[in-house]
């Protein structure tokens, strides 16, 4: 039966919590606040609490809280960054599409599950609110679940609904979602998203992954027409996009007219379109990142960015001068998935350099999360390097091609590794 708890500040997690139990939740706009602060806040009486969090604004996710929680995550972005740089984030290297597996089994189950659900639909049951992700995948395998219904959290259309008897407890709250603010385009940003959107045919169907970067070039896609979308995420650009008619999906080969989504990433412009536009669908990581369901997308065109690209074209995509900054997340599934579909383009896209290193590099200075074998297309504010097909010998000579002309002699002496 589902305890209901009117008051979160009477919510007790010691009740529901063990010590060295692993408690998951929402990211994104989907981060259970009520619930996160609160186990900040009796994390003492808790004891140690392993947490997995992904990308995060809350305040339990701080090296202050590290005397009694510890931290794990797929990623350093959000709130993880401040933990990665006190060394205090444990990483889990693994592709997005293998999380549901890796929390529901083995070392990393988790034990508690954390929810932001809107309230109950006439029928009495639960839509998932602004994520299914990694999360729906874990509802019935995590050994208790624990809800904060908040008013203030749309219905987004979702496949899975939850009926009460899933939910061990219950919290009512009231306040606005996490929010993600853009951030401000450079010149450079500009320039290359300008590049990107070049390749990018009326008709296709996008994903954008996390970043400043993707986030521009979908700015830059005003001017297209039909575009659809199929991502593990998406953000206020997607919401304004198919306010302006650019994105209608009429043209998708799979789920026409809908725009199919891990998580929400963004602001009050996002989630209020979400609450109104039944256009968008949630969907969780088991079909958003598979890779049968992304090759049958019509077009795809993957658009994700790396801290930096060698001349054979792999990349790094999780760490900058020897911290961990990114991750491995979902980058490698939508890049071989749009490898694989009719017309579609894997993209890489970066500014050249960051201060005055080159980010076109001989060799990586980090792992390379992305193999050269996956290698498609790179983007610099210098153009564009089509690497599909193409031998190392011929790869060099394009990524020589885009990288910042104070860097290309030094790279030209470089040695071929092959």
């Amino acid at each position: 039966m589902t305890e209901e708890v009117g008051d979160a500040a009477e919510l007790d997690l010691t009740r529901y919590i063990r010590p060295g139990a692993l408690v998951a939740w929402g990211q994104g706009c989907a981060e259970p606040l009520t619930l996160t602060e609160a186990l900040a806040g009796q994390r003492q009486r808790l004891g140690g609490i392993r947490c997995f969090s992904g990308i995060s604004t809350t305040a339990a996710v701080r090296p202050e809280c590290c005397d009694y929680l510890s931290f794990s995550s797929y990623t350093a972005a959000g709130a993880n960054r401040a933990l990665s740089e006190a060394g205090l984030l444990d990483i889990v290297p693994c592709h997005y599409s293998q999380l549901p597996d890796i929390l529901g089994a083995g070392p990393l189950r988790a034990d508690v599950l954390f929810l932001s659900l809107p309230p109950a639909g006439p029928d009495g049951t639960f839509g998932l609110g602004l994520a299914a992700d990694y999360l729906a995948p874990l509802i019935g395998r995590a050994g208790t679940l624990i809800a904060e219904v908040n008013d203030q959290v749309p219905d987004t259309g979702s496949d899975r609904r939850l009926g009460c008897g899933e939910i061990d407890v219950l919290v009512h709250t009231s306040r606005p979602p996490a929010e993600y603010p853009p951030k401000p385009a450079s010149d450079v940003d500009k320039a290359i998203a300008e590049h990107v959107a070049g390749l990018v045919p009326d008709g296709a169907t996008i994903q954008v992954g996390i970043g400043g970067l993707p986030a521009v070039v979908l700015r830059h896609l005003r001017g297209h027409r039909d575009l659809g979308v199929h991502s593990g995420m998406i953000t206020d650009e997607i919401a304004e996009l198919i306010e302006v008619g650019v994105i209608t999906g009429t043209r998708k080969s799979t789920d026409r007219g809908l725009t199919v989504t891990g998580l929400l990433l963004g602001t009050s412009t996002l989630v209020k379109k979400a609450g109104v536009d039944k256009s968008i669908r949630l969907r969780d990581t088991r079909y958003t990142h598979d890779q049968a369901v992304l090759a049958a997308q019509h077009a795809l065109v993957a658009i994700n960015s790396a801290i930096e690209v060698d001349l054979t074209g792999q990349a790094n995509i999780e760490m900058a001068r020897g911290r961990y900054v990114g991750g491995i997340g979902g980058a490698a599934d939508f890049l071989r998935g749009a490898a694989r579909s009719a017309g579609g383009i894997p993209v890489l896209a970066l500014p050249s350099t960051a201060g005055t290193a080159s980010r076109i590099v001989a060799r990586l200075n980090g792992p390379a999360g992305l193999a050269r074998a996956d290698a498609g297309v790179i983007v610099t504010e210098y153009g564009v390097a089509d690497l599909r097909g193409l031998s190392l010998a011929r790869r060099r000579e394009r990524m020589i091609a885009i990288a910042h002309p104070d860097h290309r002699a030094a790279l030209d002496r470089t040695e071929d590794e092959t």
